[in-house]
C-alpha cells in the first residue's frame, strides 16, 4: 500500500470536521451533566419537579436541553453563586476554627483580635491606616 494514498484519504478538512464535532460532543456531553446536577442541586424543586426535568433531558436531550436553559438558565448562575458563597464561608469559618485553638488547647486571642479588627475595617469602622497600626500592635 502506498503511503501518498492514505494522505490523500483523509483530507486535512475532514480532520478538522472530526475535531470540531469531537469538541461538540464534549461540550455537549458537559452541558448535559451540568444540567443534571443543577437539576439535583435545585432547593426550589420538587421531587416529580426533578423527575420530570431529568426524564426530558435524558429522552429528548436537544429539546430538553434548551427548554432548561430558557426556563430555569438564570437561576442556575444564582445557584452557582450560592454555592461557591456557601463554600467561602465554610472554608472561612473551618480556619478561623482551626486557627483559634492553640497546640495547648487554648484560644487564641490573637486571632479573635485579628479578625475583629478586619471586619472593624470591612465595616468602615476604622480606616486602612487605623487598622495597620492596630494590627502592628498585636502581632508585635
Amino acid at each position: 500500500m502506498d503511503t501518498n494514498m492514505l494522505a490523500v484519504d483523509y483530507p486535512m478538512l475532514n480532520i478538522f470536521w472530526t475535531m470540531l464535532e469531537l469538541f461538540l460532543w464534549i461540550l455537549w456531553f458537559f452541558l448535559l451533566f451540568k444540567i443534571i446536577t443543577d437539576i439535583f442541586r435545585s432547593h426550589d424543586l420538587g421531587g416529580w419537579g426533578k423527575a420530570g426535568w431529568l426524564v426530558l433531558v435524558i429522552l429528548l436531550p436537544l429539546i430538553g436541553v434548551l427548554v432548561y436553559l430558557i426556563a430555569r438558565g438564570r437561576g442556575m448562575s444564582e445557584r452557582d453563586i450560592a454555592q461557591v458563597r456557601q463554600s467561602e464561608a465554610a472554608f472561612k469559618a473551618y480556619v478561623r476554627d482551626a486557627a483559634a485553638d492553640t497546640p495547648e488547647g487554648r484560644p487564641g486571642s490573637h486571632v479573635d483580635d485579628l479578625a475583629r479588627l478586619a471586619d472593624l475595617k470591612a465595616n468602615g469602622s476604622i480606616s486602612e491606616e487605623e487598622y495597620q497600626k492596630a494590627k502592628d500592635k498585636l502581632l508585635a
